[in-house]
């Protein structure tokens, strides 16, 4: 039995969704991450009363819930590496059951799959089905827009349903980049850990140097890292053989420009590029527009002061804000906020 097809096309009058470390991320149980990876947590959100249901579904599946998650999950890790550019569509098989995907993100399955199966396969399809270069970034943060305390402390802001939407979106990206920031002060690992995938090359924007060599990317030699550093800085001595250096030109603040970041990363091979953090490199990257989709994680969570996520220029009016065509998910106890950047640049 076939269901409909999924996937629809945005507008900005209506909410779409599905139904179900570092930066704010981090868990070290090996428990919490399996039982997380059997219940990722999403679901779409439709309405007001539907919102305060369950994650998972109430009425019977057809199938188990592991199984059409490992078949999502599949079909995911296909379709980042299946050639959209030549091939319209793609079907995935895995055990008894069926997907056949569309370029762009439609799909249908074979038998119905499960609610959170719908909703991973919902949440991440736009990200790699085509064959387009795609820049996505994310953050975490309370409902009052802040991503840490006045000290920096960020542990943990989000839940553990979020850290592993995070660890997916690490292991369909061909690169995951943070700055200077960020990977001193939360000294990230930046690998994916909390589900089976891909490890994407680990890129550190240090246009002053100013990241010390004992941070982990730096010493972890299981996974490479490209150090990005400006014009005419040092590298820093004692780094592993798995880290290599490149110089971008610098402006006259000492900033590299974030288009020039995506060009040397192009050049590199990564056509899907994570902006993981912080707040100040993503806002960087969003102003400058160089990000197709912000994946923005909002906790149940009052700080009431500390570091802002995104600080974007200054506007006047509110005619001249963006107003992006946006999903929600539910995530846990948290909300997902798929945000499409691309299309409000137009």
């Amino acid at each position: 039995m076939s269901c409909a097809w999924h996937g629809a096309s945005l507008s900005r009058s209506t909410a779409y969704g599905t139904k179900g470390d570092e930066s704010g991320y981090g868990c070290d149980s090996p428990t919490d991450a399996l039982a997380l990876c059997r219940h990722p947590g999403l679901r779409m959100i439709r309405d007001v009363s539907d919102r305060a249901r369950p994650c998972m579904s109430e009425s019977p599946a057809p199938r188990c819930d592991d199984t059409d998650l490992a078949l999502a999950w599949h079909a995911l890790e296909t379709a980042r590496d299946h050639a959209w550019k030549t091939q319209a569509s793609l079907r995935v098989t895995f055990d008894s059951a069926a997907l056949s995907l569309e370029r762009g993100g439609r799909w249908h399955a074979e038998p119905t799959l499960t609610d959170a199966a719908g909703a991973l396969l919902d949440s991440l399809l736009p990200l790699v089905c085509d064959s387009d270069p795609r820049v996505v970034a994310q953050l975490g943060q309370s409902l009052d827009g802040r991503i840490a305390t006045h000290s920096g402390h960020s542990h943990y802001v989000n839940g553990v349903e979020s850290r592993v939407h995070l660890h997916r979106l690490r292991a369909l990206m061909d690169a995951v980049l943070v700055g200077a920031g960020t990977a001193d002060e939360d000294d990230p690992q930046l690998n994916v850990r909390h589900i089976e995938g891909r490890q994407p090359l680990r890129v550190v924007l240090d246009p002053r140097g100013r990241v010390p060599a004992a941070r982990r990317v730096f010493q972890d030699p299981t996974q490479a890292t490209l150090h990005l550093l400006g014009e005419g800085v040092v590298a820093p001595a004692g780094v592993g053989d798995h880290v290599s250096q490149r110089w971008l030109a610098r402006d006259a603040e000492g900033r590299v420009s974030p288009q020039a970041v995506i060009d040397a990363l192009r050049q590199a091979g990564c056509r899907r590029v994570l902006v993981e953090g912080g707040g100040q490199t993503v806002s960087q990257f969003i102003a400058a527009g160089c990000v197709d989709r912000l994946h923005l994680l909002v906790a149940p969570l009052l700080i009431g002061s500390g570091r802002p996520g995104l600080t974007l220029p200054i506007i006047d009016t509110l005619d001249q804000a963006l107003r992006p065509v946006t999903r929600r998910f539910d995530c846990g106890d948290d909300t997902l906020f798929d945000i499409v950047l691309s299309a409000s640049r137009g």
